[in-house]
């Protein structure tokens, strides 16, 4: 088995994974530490190292909050479950997992960008182990990057100190720098330099659609997976707002950065570079700050929903999709009255009637079927809307899913981040009482995944060597996806009355940034 590699900056050794056919390394450096007056800047690369750098361990998770103290929060039951976890700025490794046994092979490589809303997460969580996939002949890449005030502070002085360069998106730019590392070094862990796919959930998967439309990623990666990214994430009631939904315009977030600055009682960014990163995540959290994605006019031109808009997505093949019960709206009662609340609220005035219809028509005029039929679940609207404008501007590939098992253990249903369990097929690592069924989607959508990830579709054979479940790609005719549930089948028809009222609403509001 391959268990040392070269690096471009010296050799690393890695360890056995629980199955020895599987090396992996944890803990590389792909920058240099992001500290001092390295703290807000892109990243730099990393230090050599002479020697062999022995590469067992995960690196320090990036500032954040501390994980798994909330014990109302569901993921802190789910997989936040070490409050003592390492925890740094210097924060920039990435781990592999390999099945080469030489540098030779060459095979499909997968790069991992996990969610948190950009403010809290880390590549070590326990549902991302990456050895399921590669045990499908895969190299798994995961790659850690920095979030909250120290991934995504804009303030006039960087916007200054960096004319001709982006002024934001540190951690945007980290994952970047991920991605561009495992390009210049995969080959020698086994892997293809141009057969890599990006995936990534919830932050993730917004990261891998802000990647999909940077003309500075053009050409860095192959295919692209997006969990719960949001597709064309733009309801609401006002152009405006669809404008910033995925990214703020520059002077909005430097304005934040100089509220910030004052609240640190800090006149420069010189001063602020010098503050402890404890103390500057204490100041953080007092804050209440959110820090997410900034149009800087250089790696983010325009938010993801202008930039595909307009046609400048990469040409690539993508899936996309959500889960069942993410982000839902409901009305609060079976009244007509409660749905024109909902209506007026969530789309103006002037929608409200069309939305009224809309959902009654869903119902079969059924009034008592409201608060349990009408789901707005804005992710599956997005996700829609991504496969629909792709096929408008010619693209191909592009295949849409629904994530829907019977979850057990509780009452959250098919709550946003399940589905992570069942890609990584790691599900013998939950406390859920998973049974059979749960099992076999899991070991079909972790082929689904790897086979996209080989060839750009996703179909092939089950584990047995029988075919799974067609999955068509999107088509503009019916519009469908494939259902990820206790049953592996394509949908029978497209978005419903609700769902087509929903799509054409969006796309009617945004028309004009197609401009």
């Amino acid at each position: 088995m391959l268990r040392t590699a070269m690096t471009e900056t010296g050799l690393v050794s890695g360890v056995p994974a629980a199955d020895p056919r599987i090396t992996v390394f944890k803990g590389i450096p792909y920058a240099a530490p992001p500290i001092g007056e390295l703290r807000w800047r892109a990243p730099q690369p990393a230090i050599p190292w002479k020697g062999i750098r022995k590469c067992c361990e995960f690196g320090p998770i990036a500032m954040q909050d501390t994980p798994g103290l909330d014990p109302n929060d569901i993921y802190t039951k789910e997989w936040h479950v070490d409050s003592s976890i390492a925890m740094d700025e210097d924060c920039l490794h990435l781990n592999i997992w390999t099945p080469a046994k030489t540098r030779k092979e060459k095979l499909p490589v997968m790069v991992w960008i996990f969610g948190g809303g950009l403010q809290v997460g880390y590549p070590s969580e326990m549902e991302f182990d990456g050895e399921r996939l590669a045990r499908r002949g895969i190299v798994m890449v995961s790659v850690n990057y920095r979030l909250n005030v120290f991934g995504f502070l804009a303030h006039p002085e960087l916007t200054a100190e960096n004319p001709d360069t982006p002024c934001a998106n540190w951690g945007t730019l980290d994952q970047k720098a991920g991605i561009d590392w495992v390009g210049r070094n995969i080959a020698n862990f086994g892997g293809d330099p141009d057969n890599i796919t990006i995936f990534g959930q919830s932050a993730g998967g917004g990261s891998v659609q802000t990647h999909l439309a940077s003309p500075m990623a053009e050409g860095s990666f192959h295919k692209a997976i997006i969990h719960s990214g949001g597709g064309l994430f733009v309801s609401g009631p006002d152009l405006e707002g669809a404008k910033t939904r995925s990214a703020r315009p520059l002077a909005d977030a430097e304005k934040t950065g100089k509220e910030f600055f004052k609240f640190l009682k800090v006149k420069t960014l010189a001063e602020a570079r010098k503050i402890d990163a404890k103390t500057l995540i204490r100041k953080n959290q007092a804050f209440h700050g959110f820090w997410g994605f900034v149009i800087d006019g250089k790696y983010i031109p325009g938010t993801y929903t202008e930039m595909y808009l307009k046609g400048k997505q990469h040409r690539i093949p993508c899936i996309i999709g959500n889960t069942s019960d993410e982000f839902k709206m409901n009305p609060a009662e079976n009244t007509v009255k409660s749905l024109e609340e909902l209506g007026r609220r969530e789309f103006g005035e002037e929608n409200v009637q069309g939305f009224v219809d809309a959902c009654l028509k869903k119902v079969g005029g059924d009034v008592g079927k409201l608060t349990t039929s009408v789901n707005l679940n804005i992710f599956e609207i997005g996700s829609h809307m991504f496969c629909q404008n792709a096929l408008d501007h010619g693209l191909k590939n592009m295949y849409y899913y629904c994530f829907d098992p019977s979850i057990p253990g509780d009452d959250a249903g098919v709550f946003h981040s399940i589905d992570l369990w069942f890609a990584f097929e790691t599900l013998a690592k939950c406390w859920r009482p998973f049974t059979g069924r749960h099992y076999d989607l899991a070991r079909r959508m972790c082929n689904y995944w790897t086979n996209f990830a080989r060839t750009g579709d996703p179909n092939g054979l089950d584990s047995d060597g029988t075919p799974m479940p067609e999955w068509k790609p999107y088509n503009k005719a019916d519009k469908t996806g494939i259902i990820l549930g206790d049953e592996i089948k394509m949908q029978e028809s497209g978005p419903d009355a609700l769902g087509s009222w929903l799509i054409d609403y969006n796309f009617d509001m945004i028309k004009a940034l197609r401009d």
